[in-house]
């Protein structure tokens, strides 16, 4: 178990505090992500899981109108924008003060619900690879980035796994960094890394960056994982994304142990207990 190291990140003004971890709960408004329970079409759905995200101790709610999953249909800039704005627009409503990221790494789409809803989170799974637009735009709305790696396209990211003699986990925090000084020359300090689980990497591949995790602080940012019912797991279990979740679990229990200070996911209720589990081991771990 690491020391943790407390961070903030500044939001419309205010600062979010990462002194204890927090969870990030997912709202996909997709008909084709990968987990089947976590697609949420209908107004009456979004509801339901902005409400549950909320009561089960959610603190930020991450909102995703284009399935990321490997081979994912492609999906035009007016579709996500609609499928976003639809639930920006009813999370405002229920929890007018909530932090939201939008999962996009489309700069319009950053630009036009900055116009209707004022200020969020960026999650950008490309890192700014798939917009050249997206550094410049988070810099001049002063908006808070989720820097997380990926090559290539969903449709294609895992054909690009070859990461050669330096090793993937060189390559990623060298990306990363060279991203970050990027984005700090533009004025955008307020950066969270996420090493990108399931993205162009193999199986054998995120178990090796999950072990080796704590590298990650290096950079000297907040750090995200989301992990949550990935192949990842289910491929070692040979099972599905349904029964996933104590894999889950499992290596939400190893990034809390390795200092990260978001968790994405779709199970909220069980990802805030393992966190308040893990606080207790903490705590009492020199008794």
């Amino acid at each position: 178990m690491i020391d943790y190291t407390p961070y903030s990140i500044k939001l419309s003004g205010k600062l979010i505090e990462l002194n204890t971890p927090r969870v990030m709960g997912i709202l996909n408004v997709t008909p084709d992500s990968f987990y089947s329970r976590s697609r949420y079409m209908e107004r009456d759905a979004i509801f339901r899981r902005v409400e549950q995200i909320i009561e089960e101790g959610g603190e930020i709610i991450d909102i995703g109108g284009y399935s990321s999953r490997p081979g994912a249909s492609e999906v035009s800039a007016s579709e996500e924008l609609e499928r976003v704005a639809e639930a920006f627009a009813i999370t405002r409503s229920i929890a007018p003060d909530m932090p939201v990221s939008i999962d996009t790494f489309r700069s319009v789409i950053v630009k036009e619900c900055n116009k209707s809803f004022g200020d969020f989170i960026v999650n950008d799974i490309s890192g700014g690879n798939l917009d050249s637009k997206m550094f410049e735009t988070v810099a001049q709305l002063d908006l808070p980035y989720i820097l997380m790696h990926m090559r290539g396209t969903p449709q294609n990211m895992q054909s690009l796994t070859d990461y050669g003699s330096a090793g993937i986990l060189t390559d990623i925090i060298s990306d990363m960094a060279n991203k970050v000084s990027q984005l700090n020359m533009l004025g955008v300090n307020d950066i969270i890394i996420d090493p990108g689980f399931g993205f162009s990497k193999t199986t054998e591949q995120n178990y090796f960056l999950m072990s080796h995790l704590e590298e990650f602080h290096i950079l000297q940012l907040p750090l995200l994982v989301g992990i949550s019912r990935k192949s990842m797991i289910y491929k070692v279990l040979e099972t599905t994304p349904d029964n996933s979740l104590t894999g889950t679990t499992v290596l939400h229990t190893t990034a809390l142990n390795k200092g990260v200070h978001i968790i994405r996911a779709h199970d909220v209720k069980e990802a805030c207990e393992c966190i308040k589990i893990c606080q207790s081991l903490y705590k009492n771990y020199t008794i």
